[in-house]
């Protein structure tokens, strides 16, 4: 096994953790085992050669390594609670008070897209004849270009679809084979895609009204976090909320958002309406 030395492991950890967020201070033995694979694969025999080759290829190396150090295992309706409460709470709210009918909700770490298709397919259920004249399209955000170039494609297997509703399954997507499934325009378009890399700056024209970050911040060290929870709460409308995985939290004393429930926190000014 091609083993790292002390100074490649400290530069890649700092580079990462800098430049990424991704704090892997803990996992020296994970990124010996699963880069092994990638460093034979480029007749490379140590890592400071292939630390070497990401600085030089950003966008295709490093996402390739991160892909290999974290996990991006998603599906349709994932922690289901989140997309109940978009249909109970936030979308009558929209109803009632939003005269411009345009509703903006970021996918931060989108991966291969469920969770933002996922989301436009509450909103179509939801709406349903009464969508017209509605602007309820989400961007989708990822530091990995395959992931949402595949995910702009709109396939997935039955695993992905495992959790939806029947009757989305046979709406929503049309049956390409024994085991795949093809989502329709209508899904699809209403979903932007784009890199972005979380740790640097937002220059987003207007604010939104919800922002999923789920799974995302398992990654990082706390003051990480704490800097990106307080960017997204720059970056919501006031009344707006942030739905985070069911095992994160956010640090109330280092935060200015309200807890409403788990994983599920709102930026003030506006009352909450359940």
């Amino acid at each position: 096994m091609i083993r790292l030395t002390d100074k490649e492991f400290n530069d890649i950890v700092a580079y990462i953790k800098g430049n990424y967020g991704i704090n892997l201070t803990n996992k020296r033995q994970l990124i010996e085992s699963r880069m092994q694979s990638v460093l034979l694969g480029k007749g490379m025999n140590n890592f400071s050669d292939y630390f070497n080759l990401i600085k030089q290829n950003k966008s295709d190396e490093i996402t390739a390594m991160l892909n290999k150090l974290t996990t991006n295992h998603t599906y349709f309706y994932r922690e289901p609670a989140h997309f109940n409460f978009l249909k109970n709470t936030i979308l009558p709210m929209q109803e009632k008070t939003n005269a411009r009918r345009d509703i903006r909700i970021w996918s931060a770490g989108c991966s291969s897209g469920e969770e933002a298709y996922t989301a436009i397919m509450t909103m179509m259920d939801y709406f349903g004849l009464k969508r017209a004249g509605w602007d309820f399209r989400i961007l989708a955000t990822d530091i990995s270009l395959k992931a949402m170039e595949a995910a702009k494609h709109g396939l997935y297997g039955t695993e992905s679809l495992k959790d939806i509703p029947k009757a989305w399954e046979q709406r929503y997507f049309n049956k390409q084979g024994e085991n795949l499934f093809e989502l329709k325009d209508e899904v699809r378009n209403q979903v932007l895609f784009k890199r972005l890399n979380l740790m640097e700056p937002f220059s987003f024209r207007q604010p939104f009204d919800l922002i999923f970050c789920r799974n995302v911040m398992i990654y990082f060290d706390q003051p990480t976090k704490n800097a990106l929870i307080n960017k997204f709460y720059d970056v919501l409308k006031p009344g707006g909320y942030l739905f985070i995985g069911h095992s994160e939290t956010v640090q109330r004393d280092t935060s200015k958002f309200l807890y409403v429930e788990p994983s599920v926190y709102q930026k003030g000014s506006v009352s909450i309406c359940r």
